[in-house]
């Protein structure tokens, strides 16, 4: 996804006008709940239900994002990355996923060729990328870091909460008004290698 300026309410119009099933603006604060030692509990019964779903279709299945990070807060929204053999052949996995409840909400081929589904509650973020996507490896890594490095876990948990405190239109606004310290945060984990 090309980052946009998060107070570019236009560009973020213009960008929900994309959404399947139209623009969702937030219609309430952005919740970050402390840590819950059930998140790796729900990721493992999605996985699981992926798994199930796809058989060898299922290329990779990791649990990123803030919810598979102890000890920092997050959205109560569990992030899963997927890979498939290939995203744009879409007939060989999204009726699959539908029917196991999934609902396919985004269409990104300008980044990586990326789908986001959802189940009707959205208490799930599925990123769905081709098979040996570089975005799946880096969401890793930024785990990992965040996992392992109690300085910038607390430096991302800082600038989260502050951005949560904000008024934003749509959710996209608030994640990518956290590009600048998650770049900071690569640059330390990729000069670590």
């Amino acid at each position: 996804m090309e980052l946009q300026d998060p107070n570019d309410i236009a560009a973020y119009d213009e960008l929900e006008q994309r959404r399947i099933g139209g623009p969702e603006p937030l219609t309430r604060a952005i919740e970050l709940r402390d840590y819950d030692p059930s998140w790796p509990e729900r990721y493992a019964e999605h996985a699981s239900r992926l798994r199930d779903t796809l058989g060898e279709r299922a290329v990779r299945i990791e649990h990123v994002g803030s919810t598979s990070v102890p000890r920092l807060a997050a959205k109560p929204i569990i992030d899963i990355a997927l890979e498939v053999p290939d995203t744009t052949d879409e007939v060989a996995y999204v009726d699959d996923l539908e029917a196991a409840g999934y609902v396919l909400r985004f269409r990104e081929p300008e980044w990586f060729e990326h789908r986001l589904f959802q189940p009707e509650d959205c208490s799930v973020n599925l990123h769905v990328f081709p098979a040996g996507c570089s975005e799946t490896d880096r969401m890793v890594r930024f785990r990992d870091w965040l996992r392992s490095h109690d300085a910038d876990r607390e430096l991302y948990l800082r600038t989260k909460r502050e951005l949560a405190g904000r008024d934003w239109k749509y959710m996209q606004q608030y994640a990518d008004a956290k590009t600048r310290v998650v770049e900071e945060i690569m640059t330390r984990a990729f000069a670590d290698e």
